[in-house]
């Protein structure tokens, strides 16, 4: 099975100030605020939802199309994917246009500025999910605004069940676009804020919203996660991390998870636990993709985790 990872690909520019926001910014001063931070660290990371979720897919050993824009200085993000083996037929360059570009700017207190440019992600309707061949199964997750509607038109119309992950994307929509995705969607997952704000401007609650998919998927960090299928609700515990480092891309492993345990017909007590052991192995470096375990890592830890293999 092929599963189309429609999304975005991005730069993720890193940096530490060693001191405080707070120490610099002066708050009767913020309306003509001009400060510069000194940062003398700085990492660069190769990131955006579908090349996070191609490459976690990559590493359980499904077959992942990530479908996506960039911009003329993909270049570097494009070797990488070559060196990982992630498929790079469906991601298209936008002349004159730059790779979608976050800069985060962390404080010692871990609080943080973000700039971001989303550049060649605003030109995602120019794929079209028809263009991709052979495709067993799809998710829409954050990209331009045309692009995630276009999408999941297209898989709907094609009879392709697909996860909806509107993720960050979430605020661009109303209630009405939401509905409309809900309908179109198979599967449903997001985050526990991101669930707050669907439930407030949709008015539905979690019976109502998993009764219009097959399952609708909440993760909630530390908590776990709950998989609903219409009125029946399944706990998914926590997987252990050895060591948290950085929580960035834990989402999009979880949902690399979540499409590998759909393609192999797993029940959703092994695939929620599968995503969530994906979610772990990834926190436990630093960037989105950085973790390297291989598969019989991957599987040994999910039996010291939940006491039994995975299937599939």
């Amino acid at each position: 099975m092929n599963a189309l990872i429609c999304g975005s690909f991005a730069y993720d520019s890193i940096m530490v100030f060693q001191d405080r926001f707070k120490n610099h910014i002066l708050p009767d001063k913020v309306h003509i605020l001009n400060v510069s931070f000194l940062v003398p660290e700085m990492r660069r990371e190769f990131g955006g939802c579908a090349g996070n979720i191609a490459y976690n897919l990559n590493l359980l050993g499904g077959n992942a199309l990530p479908m996506g824009t960039v911009g003329e200085d993909f270049a570097p993000y494009g070797q990488w994917m070559e060196q990982c083996g992630v498929n790079q037929q469906y991601v298209t360059e936008v002349e004159g246009a730059f790779t979608a570009q976050a800069f985060v700017t962390t404080d010692m207190d871990d609080n943080q500025i973000t700039a971001f440019h989303p550049g060649a992600m605003n030109f995602a309707h120019q794929n079209k999910v028809a263009n991709a061949a052979d495709v067993s199964i799809g998710i829409v997750s954050p990209d331009g605004r045309e692009g995630m509607i276009e999408h999941a038109g297209q898989f709907a119309d094609a009879g392709i069940p697909f996860i909806f992950d509107p993720g960050q994307g979430l605020p661009m929509f109303n209630a009405d676009e939401l509905l409309i995705f809900i309908d179109q969607a198979t599967w449903l997952t997001v985050n526990d804020y991101e669930w707050q704000l669907i439930q407030e401007r949709t008015g539905l609650n979690e019976v109502q919203v998993a009764e219009r998919v097959k399952a609708l998927i909440i993760t909630r960090g530390g908590e776990g996660s709950i998989i609903c299928e219409g009125s029946n609700r399944i706990d998914i515990p926590i997987a252990k991390a050895d060591t948290p480092l950085d929580p960035t891309g834990c989402g999009d492993a979880y949902r690399a998870g979540l499409l590998y345990g759909l393609m192999n017909d797993l029940d959703w007590e092994t695939t929620g636990r599968l995503a969530a052991l994906m979610g772990a192995i990834k926190i436990e470096e630093h960037g989105t993709q950085n973790h390297r375990p291989e598969r019989q890592e991957i599987e040994d830890r999910f039996k010291e985790n939940f006491d039994y293999r995975i299937g599939g």
